[in-house]
C-alpha cells in the first residue's frame, strides 16, 4: 500500500474538492438543474478510535466546504453514547459491551441519518447524551439545507453501514494506538483490534490515513473506484 505524506489542511482540501465534484457529478446526471447545485445532502464519515483524534480531520474539512460557500454540520459520535446504566450493564471495560452497546446507533439513524435522506427534512440532532452529567444533553435541532455536507466522526462508524458518500478511516499502529490512548481507556485496545480484524475499516474506507506521528499523517488518497 502507497501512502503519501500530506498536512491535515491539503488533505482536507483534497476531500472538499471531491465533494464538491462528486456533488456537480450528481447534479449533471440528475438532470435537474432547476435546484442548482446542492439538491441533495452529502454524508462524510471520519472513522478512528479516540487516539486518533478524528475531530481534527473533522474540523479541518468543515473549513475547507465553508471556504467553498458549503453549509456544514459537525456531529460526533460522542455525542451518542447510550446512558451509563446500559454502557455498564456488564461492567465498565466490557469489550463486546464497547463494540456493540455502547453507541445508540439507532438514534444515529433515526436523527442524523435519516433527515439526510432523499426527502429529508434536514433537522438533525447535533448530539444526544452527555456521557460527563449522564444526562440528555436537550440540544435544539440544527437545520442543515439541502447541499449540505453533514461529517460524522468517532469510534467503530464502519460496522454499522451508515449510508456515507465518502469515508475516511485514521488508522494507527498497535503500538501508536497503545501510547496514544489513556490508561483509563486502554482496556478497550482489544476491542480496536477486534474492529480492525472483523470490519477491515482500512480496506472499507475510501481513503486511509495513516497517524502514528500526528504532526506528519499519509493516506492513500481518494482510491479509484472507491467514491459515487
Amino acid at each position: 500500500m502507497q501512502l503519501e505524506a500530506i498536512t491535515w489542511q491539503r488533505m482536507a482540501e483534497r476531500l472538499a474538492g471531491h465533494l464538491d465534484d462528486n456533488d456537480n457529478d450528481n447534479e449533471k446526471g440528475s438532470g435537474e438543474s432547476e435546484t442548482g447545485p446542492g439538491d441533495r445532502w452529502q454524508r462524510v464519515g471520519i472513522d478512528g478510535a479516540p487516539a486518533a483524534r478524528t475531530g481534527v480531520l473533522a474540523a479541518e474539512l468543515a473549513d475547507a466546504l465553508r471556504l467553498r460557500g458549503r453549509s456544514v454540520l459537525v456531529v460526533a459520535a460522542e455525542g451518542f453514547l447510550r446512558p451509563a446504566s446500559l454502557r455498564f450493564e456488564f461492567g465498565r471495560e466490557d469489550v463486546d459491551s464497547y463494540l456493540d452497546g455502547w453507541y445508540d446507533t439507532a438514534a444515529l439513524w433515526r436523527e442524523v441519518f435519516g433527515p439526510t435522506d432523499p426527502g429529508g427534512t434536514g433537522r438533525v440532532l447535533p448530539d444526544l447524551w452527555d456521557p460527563a452529567t449522564d444526562r440528555a444533553t436537550r440540544s435544539p435541532y440544527a437545520e442543515l439545507p439541502p447541499g449540505g455536507v453533514l461529517i460524522v466522526h468517532g469510534p467503530l462508524l464502519l460496522s454499522h453501514w451508515f449510508p456515507f458518500d465518502l469515508s475516511v478511516h485514521i488508522g494507527l499502529s498497535p503500538g501508536a494506538l497503545a501510547r496514544r490512548t489513556e490508561e483509563s481507556a486502554r482496556w478497550t485496545l482489544p476491542a480496536f483490534a477486534r474492529y480492525e480484524a472483523e470490519t477491515a475499516p482500512a480496506d472499507r474506507a475510501d481513503a486511509l490515513v495513516r497517524a502514528d506521528d500526528p504532526r506528519h499523517p499519509a493516506w492513500t488518497g481518494l482510491r479509484p473506484g472507491r467514491t459515487g
